[in-house]
């Protein structure tokens, strides 16, 4: 058994012997260590492997030597930057003043740059917001006073500029509980430790995340405004398509009197979704509720444990089992893209399927065609031939087609760029950054595209894809 002790040690000769001593004193193996003083002089990331009962014993021995203690108590650090004119005493002042208000100071930098100011940051620490908004009021009296955005500074500053201010910020835009914010906090020191050791700047990815974020937390409750619009594909069959401000397409099948959804969406916004499935569909709450799920990504299965049945073909059933299991799924695979997707889970709420409820239609595919047939599947007056692509956006993605109606559910394979909400087109903007970019092979994914529609036959088609509005596509009989 695996599991990540987050420390926090006092900076002296030692610290770390000490804690190496408690794990082999449990038989408890040490398998990574992830520590870098310019981020934080006192966090340690280790990751341990021994037995569930060892590696409780070396927890246990940790907190009791203080190792563990990783709460801030409310404590804040604010990055602020202060003009001051290049003379002797400047600075005096303004330390004075945060004496006067009894702050530490975590963090100091200055340099003279030829001018007649020097710009001089300092992280502060603070437990009361009044008590800081007090302070900065009295500050900006003695000169200029800018509050940095930790996103867009040059350099790390310290443990509450980066790993717990980053974590507590996202923490509460989101509401994520205590054993989630520990994970988020671990996930981000290996998104950190990779781009590190790959000579990558963190600051783009960890803004692109911030924002991603805070786009989920201001699409919620009221402000969660999807598009949403009903197209006829036959006598007895209507389609009602949801686009969601962040996530994937929601689409349900209406036909005689049942219906079936086509994916759901992300975890974080199932109230409001729910809402959303009671408005549109009388005595929802009492019908069967069966989904098909096209791929196993994030966006497209966050509701999946809100249905009864859940239909998906082999290698996708296959996935959401595994995550079931084990929590890794085929994007998880990847070592480089386990923690972004991990952090992309646990920011959206998500919760894997119970294996019990997945049905797997179709067959396992073999060969190396771009789309292969895997099937059939027929709902309603529907009846669609089930394809599966080759892997390009994720192994397992499918599609349906319905010859006799025009109609094609595409997932991510085609997705209608052209014709988005602008919060959707916002949301793809910095959504690849946590779904490790759209495809997993996009070239692969380029040719799935063309297949796609080189089995389109002459006639009106509606493509309905995982992201966008519905396509008309027209093909002439030529």
């Amino acid at each position: 058994m695996k599991k990540t002790f987050v420390t926090v040690m006092p900076n002296h000769i030692g610290a770390f012997l000490k804690a190496s001593r408690c794990f082999a004193a449990n038989d408890v193996n040490i398998t990574r260590v992830s520590y870098n003083k310019a981020v934080d002089s006192h966090m340690l990331f280790i990751d341990a492997e021994g037995t569930k009962e060892n590696l409780k014993s070396a927890g246990d021995e940790l907190e009791k030597i203080g190792y563990l203690q990783c709460e801030e108590n409310g404590k804040n650090v604010i990055l602020l930057e202060f003009k001051l004119c290049d003379v002797p005493g400047s600075v005096t002042r303004i330390l004075e003043l945060i004496s006067e208000f009894s702050f530490n100071i975590s963090y100091i930098s200055s340099q003279e740059n030829g001018s007649d100011y020097q710009y001089f940051k300092m992280g502060i620490v603070a437990e009361e917001k009044e008590k800081m908004d007090e302070f900065l009021f009295n500050a900006r009296k003695i000169c200029d006073v800018r509050v940095i955005d930790y996103n867009h500074a040059d350099k790390i500053y310290d443990n509450s500029i980066f790993y717990t201010h980053f974590v507590n910020e996202l923490a509460s835009l989101m509401q994520i509980s205590a054993n989630s914010r520990e994970a988020l906090l671990v996930n981000t020191n290996l998104a950190m430790q990779q781009l590190d050791e790959s000579g990558v700047s963190p600051y783009r990815t960890f803004d692109s995340i911030s924002r991603f974020c805070e786009l989920l937390s201001k699409a919620r409750g009221d402000d969660y405004a999807p598009r949403i619009s009903t197209h006829r594909v036959s006598e007895k069959t209507d389609i009602i398509l949801i686009e969601p401000p962040c996530g994937s397409n929601t689409a349900i099948i209406c036909s005689e009197g049942k219906y079936l959804f086509v994916d759901t969406g992300y975890a974080y916004c199932k109230d409001e979704m729910n809402k959303i499935f009671k408005k549109l569909i009388p005595y929802f709450d009492s019908i069967e509720k069966s989904v098909f799920v096209t791929h196993a990504d994030v966006d497209h299965c966050g509701l999946l444990s809100e249905f009864d049945t859940v239909y998906a073909g082999y290698d996708t059933a296959k996935c959401l089992a595994m995550e079931y299991e084990n929590g890794v799924g085929y994007r998880e695979q990847n070592p480089l893209h386990k923690p972004y997707i991990q952090i992309c889970k646990i920011l959206t709420s998500y919760e894997s399927v119970n294996s019990e409820k997945i049905k797997v239609i179709g067959e396992k595919t073999t060969g190396s065609e771009p789309l292969m047939r895997a099937g059939t599947f027929d709902f309603g007056d529907l009846h669609f031939e089930i394809f599966q692509g080759g892997g390009g956006h994720l192994p397992g993605e499918n599609v349906l087609i319905d010859y006799e109606n025009h109609v094609v559910f595409s997932g991510d394979i085609f997705i209608n760029m052209k014709d988005m909400i602008a919060s959707q087109a916002q949301y793809n903007h910095y959504a690849p950054i946590l779904m490790t970019s759209v495809d997993t092979d996009p070239e692969l994914c380029a040719h799935e595209r063309k297949a796609l529609f080189a089995r389109l036959g002459a006639g009106k088609w509606l493509i309905f894809g995982g992201h966008g509005g519905v396509k008309e596509y027209i093909l002439n009989p030529m």
